[in-house]
């Protein structure tokens, strides 16, 4: 059922046949949705510090002071010359209502009446836009924010292109029964703020696995895959992208058999008290995408990608695995780490060498992973093509 709201007045006009501007009254400010914003507002953050403190010193000259809030509701009725009705309808209605601009104003006003301050005085003018259509409202929201600092990731998730990854992990929770807690715009309340669990973290770990766009023996494409940008999602990107999603699950696995690998290596150390390997820190946690994995210790987010991407080795064109993935993925983990992973770091600490994200891009560590996985995989080829050679000859003997 749509919802009905009263917002208190001292004048409006109507600028359009689908907008009104109004001078509201901010003590019986109504409880709005945040929905159409395509941020959550950040009470630590320099612009609503000074928005409350305007607020709370002098409310008589909050109106002269804020550049004021923008919403969009489904229909605006005015009820006298000081009260306006506005109808709301939710998204899970078909609804795209509520706060578009405006969402560290409406915290202020929240926090003010929470502290019993006096708003009676205290105004803000008000445009409400009518009857909007999800991109109209999305294009307001995109358009009206940029007077402050806004990621780019949150562009991204009100233009709706994170769906198709939505929409997959929806699937995969349900499949096997966990939740991913993803942060998908700026201050998304309930999700961690663990770089592992921001969405562009599973869109650089899929497409580490990309064999086709990132392949060292070609000279015409880029020999690894970069992790120091966030990716961007073009109409061609998301269509890649999409191709390569059915391996999200294995590079979400990898990531926490390392993480395991790494815990183990660090509870049980040559020397007590002592990490020797470079960009570990124990005083710190982390938290995985997948909401079963957290670890006591803090690690650079990058620091699978150079592991995930040597299994790409073992991918065809289609993106199929040459070798079922369960039969190889533990045991190539643990030589990758046993021969070649755990001395880099530890060679990284004894240099001194503490920057996480410069150890994590190191090109020869890349070089040598990937290296060692072409010469496992040609080893498990030739165990496979001996194993099938003496199926083949004791065949031959019984007839």
């Amino acid at each position: 059922m749509p919802k009905t709201l009263t917002l208190k007045i001292d004048q409006y006009i109507n600028a359009s046949p689908n907008c009104i501007i109004a001078t509201a009254h901010v003590d019986s400010f109504p409880d709005l949705p945040l929905e159409p914003n395509i941020r959550e507002p950040n009470r630590k953050s320099s612009t609503y510090r000074q928005i409350f403190d305007s607020l709370s010193t002098e409310p008589e000259k909050f109106f002269q002071r804020n550049n004021g809030i923008v919403l969009c509701a489904n229909k605006v009725k005015p009820i006298s010359r000081t009260e306006l009705e506005l109808e709301i309808l939710l998204s899970n209605e078909g609804g795209n209502d509520g706060i578009i601009n405006g969402g560290h104003t409406v915290l202020a006003f929240e926090q003010a009446r929470a502290n019993k301050y006096d708003l009676s005085l205290a105004r803000v003018k008000v445009t409400i836009h009518i009857g909007l259509s999800e991109d109209e409202a999305k294009d307001i929201a995109l358009a009206s924010n940029t007077s402050a600092p806004v990621d780019a990731r949150s562009k991204v998730n009100a233009r709706g292109d994170y769906k198709f990854l939505k929409q997959f992990l929806a699937k995969l929770e349900m499949e096997e029964e966990t939740k991913f807690r993803i942060a998908y715009y700026q201050h998304q309340s309930g999700a961690p703020k663990n770089p592992q669990c921001n969405v562009n973290h599973l869109i650089k770990l899929v497409n580490c696995l990309d064999r086709n766009k990132y392949n060292p023996q070609t000279k015409t494409k880029g020999k690894h895959p970069p992790v120091s940008n966030n990716p961007s999602l073009t109409d061609a990107e998301r269509e890649r992208l999409s191709r390569l999603l059915p391996l999200l699950p294995a590079s979400l696995w990898i990531e926490q058999r390392l993480f395991k690998t790494i815990e183990e290596h660090i509870t049980n150390p040559r020397k007590k008290g002592v990490i020797d390997l470079a960009s570990i820190d124990a005083r710190k946690n982390t938290l995985l995408p997948d909401s079963r994995y957290s670890f006591g210790f803090s690690a650079p987010a990058d620091i699978a990608m150079p592991i995930v991407a040597a299994y790409r080795v073992f991918l065809d064109e289609n993106y199929n695995w040459l070798i079922p993935f369960d039969d190889f993925a533990e045991d190539f983990l643990q030589h990758l780490w046993a021969n070649y992973y755990k001395k880099y770091l530890v060679s990284e600490k004894l240099a001194g060498n503490t920057v996480g994200s410069k150890i994590c891009r190191n090109p020869v560590i890349w070089d040598n992973l990937y290296v060692s996985a072409q010469n496992y995989l040609n080893q498990q080829l030739l165990k496979m093509v001996g194993s099938n050679n003496n199926k083949r000859e004791q065949l031959t003997l019984a007839n």
